[in-house]
């Protein structure tokens, strides 16, 4: 028993699981708001549908989405007319691009955070891949390490179908294997596109119109390792604790289903009120063990799921404008990136950190909470404190 005690004792980390290096990628692709609704009802056949074009307008209009990014072009889009249908049987279809397009954009996001770090791409340890879609054996994983030619020995874990809370989840799992391998080195890949979830309007599921005009497709990367290596890694933030929960009275508020059709997304209008309801009861279990109760003190990267949201969040806990900077910021340039968006905001909040002379990577303040908000309806609430610049 004392040779099992020390032997794990001797092979566990010292110090907290921390971020040292993030990296993004989005397709060449991109689609401006503004001109969205006329290109969207054009591209699938649908202008004729005159009040359904007038409410997606709006809709597009109040999203706070300046412009987002995709790999479906017009020109692919043409050649699959099943796609523009509503729910025209097409998932083998969709599918062919998905398994090839997801561990793809993951390798580029992937790259940028290992120049980053500036480490051989041999001292990585483990891998975490975290898609909506896609699901495939090998799965994108497997791709991935054959992409960037890692280690045939590295240890993987492949998420499929989580959704939106899940950039919460991948830290959890990162904090985990940091912390319990000493000198692992765990690269996580979040890679989102819209190739199963795009689909051309219908009167009878106006819902669906709000996942057309909000999601795009990026990638982001991040490695995680405790104890950083002096004067060789840069530490951006400490992953301090992770946990998730259901909200009560949320069933059915946000679903997804995979279909002949492709994957079908569901949203209740009630989505922003519960998430904005249950908020401080989660932010007050994460921080009473360090204290905190002033949730103006803290940094914040709340997945973008949408304006409604953010503004019902700030409302709700009464936060400062400036709160919600870098979420609002990420939400307009590139849309909801699903599991990819809270890495993303990171990543902004950490180079407009350097920009405005802060003194570390949360935009000048220690603390800081990320949230993810997904099918379920689930929250994943992660404690982050930040690194001194």
């Amino acid at each position: 028993m004392v040779i099992v005690e020390e032997f794990v004792k001797t092979h566990r980390a010292e110090g907290p699981a921390t971020i040292i290096a993030i990296g993004t990628a989005t397709p060449p692709n991109c689609v401006l708001q503004s001109t969205y609704p006329d290109y969207y009802f054009r591209i699938t056949k649908s202008e004729h549908k005159t009040e359904l074009k007038e409410k997606f307008r709006r809709m597009c209009e109040k999203s706070m989405v300046k412009k987002r990014y995709t790999c479906l072009t017009e020109e692919l889009l043409k050649q699959k007319p099943d796609f523009c249908a509503h729910m025209a049987p097409s998932l083998d279809e969709r599918q062919e691009i998905a398994i090839m397009e997801i561990p793809k954009l993951g390798a580029d996001a992937a790259a940028q955070a290992i120049k980053e770090w500036g480490q051989p791409k041999s001292k990585i340890t483990h891998v975490v891949f975290c898609t909506t879609t896609g699901v495939d054996m090998p799965g994108a994983d497997y791709k991935l390490i054959k992409l960037l030619g890692l280690p045939p020995s590295v240890k993987r874990v492949m998420m499929y179908t989580q959704g939106c809370f899940a950039g919460g989840t991948v830290l959890r799992l990162a904090k985990d294997m940091a912390e319990n391998n000493k000198g692992a080195r765990v690269l996580v890949v979040c890679s989102e596109i819209t190739a199963l979830t795009f689909r051309g309007p219908d009167e009878k599921h106006v819902d669906s119109l709000v996942g057309q005009a909000l999601f795009g497709d990026g990638a982001a990367a991040i490695i995680v390792g405790s104890d950083p290596l002096h004067d060789v890694e840069k530490p951006l933030f400490q992953i301090v604790s992770a946990s998730q929960t259901i909200l009560p009275d949320s069933e059915g508020a946000i679903e997804g289903h995979l279909r002949e059709a492709g994957l079908t997304l569901h949203l209740l209008k009630n989505v922003p009120s519960l998430i904005s309801k249950h908020m401080e009861k989660s932010l007050v279990e994460a921080f009473q063990p360090f204290g905190i109760f002033d949730w103006n003190s803290l940094f914040w990267v709340p997945h973008p799921g949408g304006r409604a949201i953010l503004d019902q969040v700030e409302e709700s806990l009464s936060l400062t404008p400036e709160k919600l900077r870098a979420t609002r910021h990420v939400l307009s340039e590139y849309g909801n990136l699903s599991c990819a968006s809270v890495l993303f905001i990171l990543n902004e909040m950490r180079h407009s950190s350097v920009t405005d002379g802060s003194k570390t990577t949360g935009e000048g303040l220690d603390w800081g909470v990320l949230f993810g908000f997904g099918p379920g309806l689930t929250v994943d609430t992660v404690v982050l404190h930040s690194v001194s610049i």
